[in-house]
């Protein structure tokens, strides 16, 4: 809570993540902070003989001291935002798709309305189709996969890229061997003379967007124009930037952590977050992150954008 003791917030970092190991001197006047084992492994040179975001796939599932612990997660669940941690996915067959098997973080259950999962396909397996009116994003984050629209067209969608498809659009996205995605999908909100079309891309094609008092940087994934009733952004921190601005709007939120570590507030919760995370952020819930580790952040968000909220 924001209003913990000092003692209580270092104790919550070290206990629930291992970012940081914390200790006093033998006077109890000193304190220090040193990176754990588990992460100094995760250097820039280290990193980049991996592929990219495969600690999504891969994550740690919790802190070595209590990796035997019974009953651990960092997953927590309140009223206006959510943490659900890697240790607590539950995966099982994905309705309608085949040889899938699929993880759904954040759904209307919670108080959201769109729903973020994660696909992973296996050999031979094939999606299946949103219910009617429903519009999806797909981004792939290990492996590759084909995405097949009604007119026969192919694109093939590797890590790191992505496709939005339009409401009542048919499609399919199969895969030989394996990828996972994850997934949103939202009941689309129509505007008169307004219609969205289905987009195929990578986030190294966007440029970079100018981002007035902060220091991260910004790229939208799809176009700002009226048809879209919500956006996907990717936001890079390099280790020690920080979001300027405490956010508190009317906008929802789902978040993927793809790269790196770092520390999220929500309302008056601080939670060490890393690879591999995902998070709900309810309207007017205030938010705010900092980068931690020695390696990029990156993180994916989906933000509803170009609706009046009544």
């Amino acid at each position: 809570m924001l209003t913990s003791s000092l003692p209580s917030l270092l104790l919550l970092l070290s206990l629930s993540s291992n970012f940081l190991n914390v200790a006093l001197s033998d006077d109890g006047g000193g304190l220090f902070c040193s990176a754990p084992s588990v992460f100094e492994t995760e250097t820039a040179a280290s990193s980049s003989s991996k592929p990219l975001y495969w600690k999504v796939t891969n994550p740690t599932l919790s802190p070595s001291h209590l990796q035997d612990l019974p009953g651990f997660t960092r997953s927590v669940y309140k009223g206006d935002h959510a943490l659900m941690t890697p240790e607590s996915h539950v995966f099982s067959p994905l309705p309608g798709w085949t040889n899938t098997l699929g993880a759904y973080l954040i759904t209307p259950a919670m108080g959201s309305h769109f729903v973020m999962y994660l696909a992973k396909m296996q050999e031979n397996s094939k999606s299946g189709l949103p219910p009617n009116d429903v519009e999806r994003f797909l981004f792939v984050v290990q492996g590759s996969a084909t995405l097949t629209n009604a007119s026969g067209a192919h694109h093939q969608l590797m890590v790191d890229s992505y496709a939005y498809l339009a409401p009542n659009s048919k499609h399919s996205l199969e895969c030989d061997a394996s990828a996972t995605l994850v997934v949103f999908e939202r009941r689309y909100s129509p505007l008169e003379n307004h219609f969205t079309k289905q987009i195929v891309g990578s986030t190294d094609q966007q440029p970079l967007l100018e981002t007035p008092g902060e220091v991260f940087e910004l790229r939208k994934l799809l176009p700002p124009s009226l048809p879209y009733d919500f956006n996907i952004h990717i936001m890079d921190f390099q280790p020690g930037e920080f979001l300027n601005v405490k956010e508190v709007h009317y906008n929802q939120h789902g978040l993927l952590l793809l790269e790196g570590q770092g520390i999220y507030r929500l309302g008056d919760s601080w939670y060490p977050v890393q690879s591999g995370d995902a998070i709900w952020m309810a309207p007017f819930v205030p938010q705010w992150y900092a980068a931690l580790g020695k390696t990029r952040s990156r993180y994916l968000l989906y933000k509803d954008v170009n609706r009046n909220p009544l």
